[in-house]
């Protein structure tokens, strides 16, 4: 056989084949949530990847806007220029599935001689990563994020303010102080 055969056999046999692949978005994106994912509102969103533990988001909007745990996650009101906007946000995970070849040919090879699988749980992979889905609506319900909304550009910096302000805060103390 020739060496770059064998090369090409070698690499296709130790590789991972990925299945499904989870975007990786740098800073944050503007599009209708329901194309992300099929589970959230058809309305357009800030969405960006949280780097940060679970219900970290959900704590810091608690503790902005003061909350006190209700309606922390849905229409959480906000004014600009002396109008309501009310924004909602979803934590939601999106995985990185892959099938793992050389386990699969091992358990093959261990079944044709009449033994047990080793490997039957590490025949494909996931990794998953996590991201924040935020949309905004006006006292009438309108998509704010909708680029024909009169406001879009304003809701759209309101929100990657937000975004920018909860990623560099630990302490989330600090930013309900910054309000006052």
């Amino acid at each position: 056989m020739k060496p770059s055969v064998i090369v090409l056999l070698f690499v296709f046999v130790t590789s991972c084949i990925p299945v499904k692949i989870a975007p990786t978005i740098a800073g944050d994106r503007i599009m209708v949530a329901k194309k992300f994912k099929r589970k959230l509102p058809k309305q357009y969103s800030l969405i960006f990847e949280d780097p940060k533990e679970a219900n970290e988001f959900y704590n810091f909007i608690n503790t902005k806007y003061q909350l006190n745990h209700v309606n922390v996650e849905s229409n959480v009101a906000f004014k600009i220029e002396d109008q309501p906007f009310y924004f909602s946000f979803y934590e939601t995970s999106k995985d990185t599935k892959t099938i793992n070849l050389v386990p699969i040919l091992v358990d093959a090879k261990r079944d044709a001689n009449g033994n047990d699988p080793l490997f039957f749980d590490k025949y494909s992979s996931r990794k998953g990563k996590w991201y924040l889905v935020l949309t905004a609506t006006d006292y009438d319900s309108n998509d704010c994020l909708n680029p024909k909304h009169a406001n879009s550009k304003i809701i759209e910096k309101y929100l990657r303010d937000l975004r920018v302000e909860y990623l560099n805060t630990s302490n989330y103390i600090e930013s309900m102080l910054r309000n006052n």
